[in-house]
């Protein structure tokens, strides 16, 4: 395949690096549990703080987005992952003081709002309808790359190590990549630029108007789809806490954890890929498409939290009465390894989904990067709750109200799969304001 800059696939790929950098790295360390501390607590209130500040950012990162350009907005961002990374190397030195890392984490929550609307904006509205699916799993794979390193680095950097925090040189390699990945924002192609596969333009509105912006927002939570969305949203980052702190986190020793997370991210890589291709199958229509990805998520998630809870039964107080998990113990350690492989590849199947189903709502790239930050605040709000549930609500508590969430946000997500069209505006419109938009779609639907 001839490389292409200004080409849709290009762009993705290369905002998938950035991801792989900075949030990739983020992931590597939120996943080995209170950020790779003993102590969990500190960890857990940066992670409420990043979540707070996230929802508010999350909503309003797509205006920003649409107002500021892709370039700057991701290349800011990236350096929050960077000062939330080293805020631990802090808390290394002053293990009773977390305010730095808990301050850390609230500017990470704006910065990473704005990236990841930016990313969801990239990743949904640059393909063509029959592609979306592909190009989801393409920066998914790349993006969970980085979690996949970030593992090995861990594990090697632990794999003698008795203690249980990570080291300064640990979180100084992490500082330097994400700082790397910022840099790389700089690289993406504006969207008035950048074409499909087919030679199309990917922008059918050019207009950035604050009012209009902040209209659009605001439309947001009125509009039904999203609204029927909003249980999904909620629901997509809420049980990495329980994942990271009470599975990898309590049970496993650290350099087990990095282990883990090398099969975790890699989990991530192979769900995406797989749910890909159905995704975009061209022996279904997307409404049966969007039908049977659901069913699987259903089947997956179910057995995800029913072996949680064989997990929690038979290591009811979270740590073994022998000592952490090692992953050289074979006779105690595959069945929870496995658990934690299946929550990778269960969320990557999820959030595909989820993006998928927004992707399918509309082609329009200035909607999509409202969409994107609307999943990514709501997103945000149920994990700064689920990282609060934490230091107060016994595990078995949290384990049923993960699973009991998931419950609830089925029946919606599955009417919005019902109310998909098979195509959504595809065509290329070329305008100055959103009112000239409608107009001119009406006119195409006539």
């Amino acid at each position: 395949m001839k490389f292409r800059y200004y080409s849709a696939l290009t762009q993705v790929i290369l905002v998938g690096f950035v991801c792989f950098l900075c949030p990739g790295m983020f992931n590597a360390v939120n996943g080995m549990g209170g950020g790779g501390q003993l102590d969990p607590t500190a960890g857990n209130n940066a992670n409420t703080a990043l979540y707070s500040t996230f929802v508010v950012f999350g909503v309003l990162g797509g205006a920003i987005v649409n107002y500021c350009g892709v370039r700057w907005t991701i290349f800011c961002s990236g350096f929050m992952y960077a000062l939330y990374s080293a805020s631990y190397i802090y808390l290394n030195h002053h293990e009773h003081d977390g305010s730095f890392t808990i301050a850390s984490g609230a500017l990470l929550g704006v910065g990473a709002g704005i990236l990841w609307a930016a990313q969801g904006m990239i990743m949904v509205s640059y393909p063509r309808e029959k592609e979306k699916g592909t190009y989801i799993a393409i920066f998914w794979v790349i993006f969970n790359l980085g979690g996949v390193l970030g593992g090995v680095l861990l594990l090697a950097t632990n794999y003698h190590s008795q203690k249980n925090s990570l080291s300064d040189g640990v979180y100084i390699a992490f500082v330097v990549l994400e700082c790397l990945g910022a840099m790389l924002g700089l690289v993406l192609a504006p969207p008035s630029k950048v074409t499909r596969s087919d030679g199309s333009s990917v922008v059918l509105v050019k207009y950035t108007d604050v009012s209009k912006e902040a209209l659009g927002i605001l439309k947001l939570f009125i509009d039904p789809m999203m609204l029927g969305l909003l249980p999904m949203c909620f629901t997509s980052n809420f049980f990495y806490t329980y994942q990271f702190n009470n599975i990898n986190g309590a049970l496993f020793n650290i350099r087990t954890r990095g282990f883990n997370n090398i099969f975790y991210w890699g989990a991530q890589m192979v769900g995406a890929y797989l749910i890909s291709l159905l995704l975009d199958s061209k022996r279904f229509n997307r409404k049966v498409r969007g039908f049977i990805a659901f069913v699987i998520v259903f089947c997956v998630f179910n057995s995800i939290w029913g072996g949680s809870l064989a997990l929690h039964l038979k290591y009811p107080e979270g740590l073994p009465e022998d000592g952490r998990l090692d992953f050289k113990d074979s006779k105690r350690v595959g069945g929870p390894i496995v658990l934690y492989f299946l929550c990778g590849l269960g969320d990557a199947l999820y959030q595909s989904l989820a993006y998928w189903i927004i992707g399918a709502l509309t082609n329009n790239n200035q909607k999509l990067s409202r969409y994107a930050g609307f999943y990514k605040g709501m997103q945000s709000f149920g994990a700064a709750i689920a990282w609060q549930l934490d230091i107060k609500v016994p595990k078995l508590n949290q384990l049923i109200a993960n699973w009991v969430l998931f419950g609830c946000s089925l029946p919606p997500m599955l009417y919005v799969i019902w109310r998909i069209k098979d195509h959504s505006e595809d065509q290329t419109i070329t305008v100055d304001t959103e009112e000239q938009y409608a107009e001119k779609e009406q006119e195409l639907a006539a």
